[in-house]
């Protein structure tokens, strides 16, 4: 079994809890107040611009150039073209300002940036990895089994389910289970922690979006 393989089945009780909270519920049925996906988005949107970073510390890390050209890629893709999808919605929703980083946001980003400066590179990429692949997941649950007419999260859901993000994802899962393979077991111990701590975070970021959490 690959290593994705298996860190994927460590965090399907997470993904569980992901596809049945009340914010992705109520987005893919349209009845999720406007007020919470204006937060989530803001705060997705500065995310980005941290994620995208970290994906060009990354990339400046990888030994195999093809992968460092893939994770550059990543990098520009997050900052450029999901900051586009952003700026639509801003106007469709009314967004004028981002805000400032409220907590949930706050710890994601500086787990993942800390890992990447910090850590070995194969740590880095799992601990970016379900930002990908669990979004992907959860655009494609969304679109497979919900089919809400007029649902002004389409968008939204089109993205994620879409075969040009998908492309994306099998390139992460792939280099990571390349790279995976070729260390040894203590790192790829450490891989599978880094992506639980992410993906836990994933439900928070959502979580956070729901409740409007910010700071005291």
């Amino acid at each position: 079994m690959k290593w994705s393989e298996q860190t994927w089945q460590t965090i399907e009780e997470y993904y569980q809890s992901i596809l049945s909270m009340p914010f992705i519920k109520e987005l893919s049925e349209g009845s999720l107040p406007q007020e919470k996906f204006r937060f989530y988005m803001a705060q997705d949107s500065l995310y980005l611009e941290h994620f995208g970073r970290t994906l060009s510390l990354i990339a400046a890390k990888i030994p195999d150039l093809k992968d460092v050209l893939t994770y550059m890629r990543f990098a520009e893709n997050a900052i450029v073209v999901e900051n586009a999808l952003h700026e639509s919605y801003f106007k469709d929703f009314g967004l004028t300002d981002k805000g400032v980083l409220q907590p949930a946001c706050h710890h994601y980003i500086h787990f993942l940036r800390s890992t990447a400066a910090l850590e070995s590179v194969e740590i880095a990429i799992a601990a970016v990895l379900p930002c990908f692949w669990i979004y992907r997941e959860v655009g494609n649950y969304i679109y497979q089994n919900h089919n809400t007419v007029n649902n002004p999260y389409d968008k939204w859901i089109a993205t994620y389910s879409g075969e040009e993000f998908s492309a994306a994802v099998d390139q992460a899962i792939f280099i990571c289970d390349t790279i995976a393979e070729k260390t040894t077991e203590e790192t790829r111990k450490k891989m599978t922690e880094a992506f639980i701590t992410a993906s836990r975070m994933e439900y928070h970021f959502w979580e956070a979006a729901y409740e409007l959490k910010t700071w005291k």
